[in-house]
């Protein structure tokens, strides 16, 4: 019992120092567990138990690496510039149509996984239409918020790495079962801005086919000097074998991943002068995700090399009504929405997720299935006050967080339940197990 209040402490801890802003995540997931360890009395044994950690999470850190890169050259190329200036020229002028448009476009940008990035691009995009309509931007907010939670949830975005690298899994292996899910997710979206449409047709009414309208498109790439429209169409097919390799499972994700950048820098930059700025461009984004990857590893590692989650998890089986065990999965799913809420991806991933998978393991619920329903409440994760890309979101749109979140919980909560439904009926996370 000891051992599991130390346990139960640490997570504590962790979560109060995060949630307070007194450590930042990096440094929590180094500090607490090694200072919890030594209390518990595991000093002999700490350096092995951080090495197993760390290896165990290293192709993951690896994967988010040349993931990160890769798609942000892809970004940086002008890749997706055409499909969003066409997309653009497509919906104007039709509310429902700019609405429908709001979802498609945010689906591809999102596929960096990184919303800040996210929310800037389509936000420019974006914005000029709905002020120039006088559309309401809560609609906006509301739609891009949640798609991004839903394309969040690739392999190398933020909380299925978490979770993949928090029960040490394949995040490969973890996501694939859910892009069902994902595109009933946005099957719900559309429909949503469907009726958000509507409802502003009937207010605004139609414009005009003929009124003119200044446009004059929008590059997506930050950096104009590192643009390639003449190799549009190799950095496509690269894209789109990247994403057949994915789906096939062909070679390890890490590794895929490794070939693609590679590939992709030797087609679009071969001076070594271009690939270092190219790097140099993104290093920032690239250290702050993987240095917490490994960090993570520090924390999984003393979490298991100590037994703390074994017992940690034993206090919490004992508290579960047996009849209730074999449902861990969406039990799971549920919890998600308030918890990562109320306190960080980093904080439940790190510190609860763990203890759910091992007590589900009692009943026969496997890791696997623990961590693709964990994933199911980041449409509302992405309403935290904790979370920084909320605020740049309605700093951008020019709308009070308090209308924002008021608007969106529904919705937002209503795209986890879809997930949620579709994810068991496929058996990515079974009902009962």
């Amino acid at each position: 019992m000891t051992l599991a209040l130390y346990g139960f402490l640490m997570v504590a801890t962790f979560m109060t120092l995060i949630m307070s802003k007194r450590m930042t995540p990096l440094v929590a997931l180094i500090v607490v567990p090694t200072i919890f360890a030594l209390i518990a009395g595991f000093s002999a044994g700490l350096g092995d138990m951080m090495i197993e950690g760390i290896r165990n999470l290293a192709p993951t850190g690896v994967m988010l690496l040349f993931a990160i890169l890769f798609f942000s050259i892809m970004t940086d190329t002008g890749l997706f510039d055409p499909l969003v200036n066409r997309l653009l020229r497509v919906v104007h002028g039709d509310p429902l149509l700019i609405l429908i448009g709001t979802v498609v476009l945010c689906a591809l940008v999102s596929l960096d996984g990184d919303g800040s990035t996210t929310y800037i691009i389509t936000i420019a995009a974006l914005l000029p239409l709905y002020k120039r309509y006088d559309m309401n931007r809560l609609y906006l907010c509301c739609l891009l918020m949640s798609t991004s939670g839903i394309m969040n949830l690739t392999p190398w975005g933020g909380p299925t790495a978490r979770a993949a690298s928090a029960l040490e899994l394949d995040p490969a292996t973890v996501f694939l079962p859910l892009i069902p899910g994902m595109i009933a997710g946005l099957a719900f979206l559309i429909a949503l801005a469907v009726w958000f449409g509507r409802k502003e047709r009937h207010r605004l009414g139609h414009v005009k086919a003929n009124e003119p309208v200044a446009f004059t498109g929008m590059a997506v790439s930050q950096f104009p000097e590192a643009r390639r429209p003449r190799l549009r169409w190799v950095n496509a097919a690269l894209t789109v074998t990247l994403l057949a390799g994915l789906v096939s499972g062909i070679m390890p994700l890490s590794v895929l991943m490794m070939l693609a950048f590679a590939l992709a820098m030797i087609i679009n930059y071969p001076q070594v002068a271009e690939q270092k700025e190219r790097i140099a461009a993104h290093a920032g984004n690239v250290l702050s995700v993987v240095s917490l990857i490994f960090a993570a590893g520090i924390f999984t590692g003393i979490l298991s090399g100590t037994g703390m989650v074994e017992a940690m998890s034993n206090a919490v089986v004992g508290i579960i009504p047996p009849a209730m065990g074999p449902y861990m999965a969406p039990i799971t799913a549920a919890l998600s929405l308030p918890f990562t809420f109320f306190i960080s991806n980093d904080a439940f991933y790190f510190g609860m997720l763990p203890i759910l998978a091992e007590a589900g393991a009692h009943y026969g619920v496997s890791p696997m299935a623990i961590a693709r329903a964990s994933l199911m409440g980041q449409p509302v994760h992405l309403l935290s006050p904790l979370v920084p890309s909320t605020y740049l979101l309605v700093s951008l749109a020019g709308i009070d967080l308090a209308d924002h979140q008021r608007f969106t919980l529904i919705p937002a909560t209503l795209v986890c339940l879809v997930m949620t439904l579709v994810g068991m009926a496929v058996l990515a996370f079974p009902f009962v197990s």
